[in-house]
């Protein structure tokens, strides 16, 4: 079943934001041809504070990363290497759950209800129909569930960190909107991270810029990055091949910035310092940065009739039909009626005045409404998704330059995300660090002193 578990950022942004690239469900998927979890396996391959990961997880994960690979095999490292990737991604998976759970986090069984309605939609079933085909593929529907309730626990955690480290000021914005590499565009970036745990020696320095030499030596006669990557990264997306997706260039570290605007798609960096240790970086693709933001701004005013306790939807639905027919039919001032019984209490004592906003300002529904209506239109009554019915009437249309607008608010979302991808790599690295870990896999122990700070992307975010 190679199209089952396509579930990626985009069947997820229902929740408000895409899991990362790199929370994919270990575990979850049980390909045919993998070993059965019976109690021999059933040993414990390591101790991650007071819970332990099994063989059978172990397996099970390794043998989702396989799948996923079959068409590629040979981007995978040997087996023993991508064991220890594996096992360190489940750890560090492991701690993150612990310290979401700590912290009160929760995700309940309906919210984990419609993010499987959202895995089945993007795979064009219904739930049901999910279930059916992972029994026939020999997929453990329990298992998947608890795999994506950690994953989306694993983004509530990051999203609580990042918003604690994401204030920005005025006067950051105004000097991110003077950097010449604001206006630079974006980048298609891959990365390969050396890690160093926090207070290294010279020794260990050495020893890390040494691995980061031999990699860069391997990819210049001409190994491939994505397998790289895959066998010798310590970031968290090591598994997808060190992919960071499209980056705005002014999101990056500014010698990053730097670095690569000097370099052409499909170039690779030498290795870069960085706080966590060394990074290699490639550029797989450019676009330059959008022109002149002119957009249609729209206003319009607004009635609303909210069922209660009181009011049935079948009687505010009824009302609303009445003032639309005393506005059509029998002339009625639009805001006269909003001030005496629109439940709106934010546009009611203004006559049901909207201001003027953009398309999505009040909602996509209502951007796509007056996108089609005309100037003194009123739309038919309709229906909410949260139950209450309403009324729109259109008063005009104007084109509006919102460059400056947009950039503003572009280099907010900028300065956030670079300070709240800052703030979750130290959290990794200080969650990893602080963490009784205790690796039982046979020939993996070593990988727990050269991998302790394999938190995730610590260079070029």
């Amino acid at each position: 079943m190679k199209t089952l578990l396509s579930f990626g950022a985009a069947s997820l942004l229902v929740f408000g934001a895409a899991l990362p690239a790199s929370a994919q469900l270990l575990g979850a998927d049980n390909p045919p041809g993998a070993q059965s979890q019976d109690a021999v396996l059933d040993r414990i391959v390591a101790v991650v504070n007071d819970d332990v990961i099994l063989q059978s997880e172990l397996d099970q994960a390794m043998a989702t990363v396989q799948h996923q690979y079959a068409d590629h095999p040979d981007q995978l490292p040997p087996a023993d290497v991508l064991q220890r990737q594996v096992l360190e991604r489940l750890i560090l998976n492991k701690l993150q759950v612990q310290r979401a759970h700590d912290n009160g986090l929760r995700v309940s069984d309906d919210e984990l209800d419609a993010a499987m309605a959202s895995v089945a939609q993007q795979n064009k079933m219904t739930v049901a129909q999910l279930q059916q085909a992972m029994a026939q593929d020999h997929v453990d529907y329990a298992a998947f569930r608890d795999n994506l309730r950690d994953q989306l626990l694993i983004q509530r955690l990051r999203q609580q960190v990042m918003q604690q480290s994401a204030q920005v000021s005025d006067a950051e914005i105004d000097n991110m909107i003077a950097n010449p590499a604001f206006k630079a565009g974006e980048v298609h970036l891959a990365h390969i991270d050396i890690a160093l745990p926090d207070g290294a020696d010279a020794k260990a320095i050495a020893a890390a810029q040494a691995k980061a030499d031999k990699i860069e030596a391997d990819l210049k006669a001409g190994k491939d990055f994505r397998a790289e990557a895959i066998s010798s990264s310590d970031a968290q997306d090591a598994l997808e091949g060190g992919d960071l997706g499209w980056r705005r260039v002014d999101e990056l570290p500014g010698a990053f910035a730097s670095q690569i605007d000097q370099m052409q798609p499909g170039q690779v960096s030498q290795p870069l310092r960085t706080p966590g240790g060394f990074t290699i970086v490639k550029v797989i693709e450019k676009r330059g940065a959008d022109a002149r933001q002119i957009v249609t701004e729209y206003h319009a005013r607004h009635i609303m009739i909210k069922p209660s306790a009181l009011v049935s939807d079948q009687d505010a639905q009824n009302r609303i039909n009445q003032i639309y027919h005393s506005i059509v039919d029998q002339h009625q001032d639009f805001g006269e009626l909003a001030k005496k019984d629109s439940d709106d209490t934010t546009t009611a004592n203004v006559g049901g005045d909207m201001g003027w906003f953009m398309h999505d300002d009040w909602g996509t529904d209502i951007g796509n409404l007056v996108s089609t209506m005309q100037p003194g239109q009123v739309s038919q009554p309709f229906k909410s998704q949260d139950g209450s019915w309403h009324l729109i009437q259109l008063l005009g249309t104007r084109q509006a330059d919102k460059t400056e607008d947009i950039q503003r608010e572009q280099a907010r979302q900028a300065i956030a995300a670079r300070k709240g991808t800052e703030a979750y790599d130290q959290f990794l690295r200080d969650l990893r660090s602080d963490a009784y870990i205790d690796i039982r896999l046979p020939g993996a122990q070593g990988a727990d002193q050269t991998a302790s700070t394999s938190t995730g992307n610590s260079g070029a975010q």
